[in-house]
């Protein structure tokens, strides 16, 4: 079981590495995380709702994604509350206290099942923790951390980040706020995000060893550029005002700019890692009106609160940036973002929101927010020719569709994909998001469409194109980057940790990348 101190150490990255390791080394293993906290999802072969973290990990282990890979999500809604996902589907909308308190006990079950149907499928199962296993006014009703590690019977390895600053206090603070068993379980400790020269930190892991009793299992650099998902928007870049502003320019050359306005409850902000990758491209999340000028693109992402960030967009003045904006410049929409981007929000059933909020007209659809929420993933085609006024050969789509609410076409709206789900023998095929006839200014529901390199890539094309850019002279494979990224991940893993150690906590063996072919 992978621990940390705190969140975004790395146990999410450090999880996904031992899945593809073990996996290399020719054993069945599986991830698993009881409990996740995140706005950032992915749906499952059969249309479930699970933490992208897991999906991640699935596949840096070369299997697909299971809904008993995260029995539990847990999705902020903002006002103290969250919606709980239960095996994928909406369970409930429970304020902490009350799922903490009240609920969580109900759910252990379903946990407990969901981890035995994994470990009884494969050699090894790698679990990961959340936040801290020390936060200790919850530890009472906490099924994600030591309480699961005992379920497993699990060898800790815990995670401290030096980035931030006071690794060795975390480490040990940690340790010493755990019960005397518990602190038993905890195998060994991991110094992640270093960067310098190592011998330097020597001096302080002897002494940290000394202290907590148990080996350092390495230290892991500081890797930059890994196209890799962020579990949730602790690493979102957003600009508060320090990044570099967009300069005006003629330059032909010069990259396309694309701004994704940072919602307050923004979700799926991975829907943008392949954009932001592009050698061609300077993405920015923003915030504020100024952060706005000079983009040659505005998009809209996802939200899990969606009428609520449409009124904070007002509130900021944003909803007037981006009307002005889209009189003569690019406008997408995903999602939620789509949504807004419509006529009106109504929530009959108050799942977000009390009441009916106008939207800001920009494309002629209507939404009605419903109790069920539409998981699948889908596949399918571009419904117009052009795409921001540039003419487009045939492009098939691909992504996945997680959201609340049936929006419907008004007099003129024009579709912007006709989709099929996978997951859905009977569908024969749904009609997806809206484009203006002019074809600057579109929507859609699916998530992903930008990590398809054939619309990607188009999509780029067709903004030059209609800005009079130069067109893109180097282009990123991004599903070939993420596998690059997964294995110089696990790579640098297995030469950073004592990788014998951690196999035979889970009695297997460590060949090692040099025998790895005779063995198997």
């Amino acid at each position: 079981m992978v621990l940390g101190t705190s969140s975004h150490v790395g146990k999410s990255l450090l999880t996904a590495a031992l899945c593809r390791i073990f996996a290399q080394e020719g054993y069945r293993v599986a991830p698993f995380k009881s409990q996740n906290m995140s706005l950032n999802s992915a749906v499952t072969p059969e249309g479930l709702e699970i933490g992208r973290a897991q999906a991640l990990q699935a596949e840096a282990a070369g299997i697909l994604p299971s809904v008993h890979m995260n029995p539990i999500l847990l999705k902020p809604s903002g006002d103290m509350s969250s919606q709980i996902i239960v095996r994928g589907k909406i369970w409930g909308k429970l304020t902490a206290s009350d799922y903490h308190l009240r609920r969580v006990e109900e759910l252990m079950p379903i946990v407990r099942e969901s981890y035995e149907m994994l470990a009884s499928q494969n050699d090894v199962i790698i679990l990961e923790g959340a936040g801290s296993p020390a936060e200790i006014n919850l530890k009472q009703h906490d099924i994600v951390n030591m309480r699961m590690a005992e379920v497993a019977d699990a060898a800790c390895l815990l995670v401290g980040d030096i980035d931030r600053g006071g690794v060795f206090a975390s480490l040990l603070g940690t340790v010493e706020l755990l019960d005397p068993q518990e602190q038993d379980r905890i195998r060994g400790f991991l110094i992640n995000k270093f960067r310098g020269d190592v011998t330097l930190l020597e001096p302080g892991i002897r002494m940290m060893e000394d202290r907590l009793d148990k080996p350092c299992l390495g230290v892991l650099p500081y890797l930059s550029g890994l196209m890799l998902d962020e579990e949730d928007s602790l690493g979102l870049p957003v600009d508060k005002g320090d990044m570099a502003p967009w300069l005006r320019s003629t330059d032909p050359e010069r990259l396309l700019r694309i701004a994704v306005i940072a919602l307050p409850s923004f979700s799926n902000f991975t829907d943008f890692d392949a954009l932001s990758a592009e050698p061609s491209v300077s993405l920015h999340f923003c915030r504020s009106r100024e952060q706005l000028s000079e983009a040659d693109v505005i998009i809209v992402p996802g939200s899990k609160q969606t009428a609520d960030d449409l009124l904070w967009m007002r509130a900021e003045g944003l909803d007037d940036v981006l009307l002005n904006y889209a009189r003569t410049g690019l406008v997408g929409g995903i999602c939620g973002g789509m949504q807004i981007l419509g006529e009106e929000i109504h929530d009959p059933h108050e799942m977000e929101h009390v009441g009916v909020v106008a939207g800001l007209g920009l494309l002629p659809i209507h939404t009605t927010m419903a109790p069920q929420k539409i998981t699948r993933i889908s596949n399918g085609s571009l419904s117009p020719s052009s795409l921001f006024g540039q003419a487009l050969l045939p492009l098939r789509l691909s992504g996945y569709e997680i959201h609340l609410g049936e929006t419907r076409y008004l007099d003129g709206a024009q579709p912007f994909a006709r989709l099929k789900a996978e997951s859905a023998m009977e569908d024969q095929g749904h009609l997806d998001g809206c484009i203006t006839p002019a074809g600057r200014v579109f929507g859609s529901y699916l998530h992903g469409l930008f990590d398809d390199d054939a619309f990607r890539h188009a999509f780029l094309t067709a903004a030059r194109a209609f800005y009079g850019l130069a067109p893109i002279t180097l282009v990123n494979n991004w599903q070939q980057k993420r596998e690059e990224s997964l294995n110089r991940l696990a790579d640098t893993v297995r030469q950073s940790l004592d990788m014998p150690a951690i196999f035979a906590w889970a009695n297997l063996t460590y060949e090692g990348p040099g025998n790895k072919e005779e063995r198997l």
